[in-house]
């Protein structure tokens, strides 16, 4: 069996709210995201910071529904400012198609559009 790493949910351009180096780790972001880029709390994600290139793997956890909260935390809160924009990014290994979910946000981390 061979196995691919596939891409199986993204947010894309969302707004970093806050960055917070005391907390332990992760990135926190609004759990109405989460479930629309199938991304479930503890799972391994990539961050792309579209402001400066930064690229970081970190692990996602839910911050209250409705929120628009996208904050990263510990050494990660080093690699972004708050107004930045980031894609985050959940990945699967599989032998089997994957129907990826692309969650489009507004300035605001509300959704606007999802693929």
């Amino acid at each position: 069996m061979k196995l691919l790493n596939i891409c199986k949910g993204k947010i894309h351009r969302a707004t970093v709210t806050e960055c917070d180096v005391n907390y332990v780790g992760s990135i926190a972001v609004d759990q109405d995201l989460l479930d629309a880029a199938d991304i479930v709390d503890g799972e391994l994600v990539h961050v792309w910071n579209v402001n400066n290139g930064e690229r970081l793997e970190t692990y996602a956890i839910p911050a209250e529904r409705g929120s628009g909260k996208v904050c990263l935390n510990g050494a990660a809160a080093l690699k972004s400012n708050a107004g930045d924009k980031v894609i985050i990014a959940a990945f699967c290994l599989t032998d089997e198609p994957v129907q990826r979910k692309v969650v489009l946000v507004d300035e605001h981390n509300r959704i606007s559009n999802k693929i």
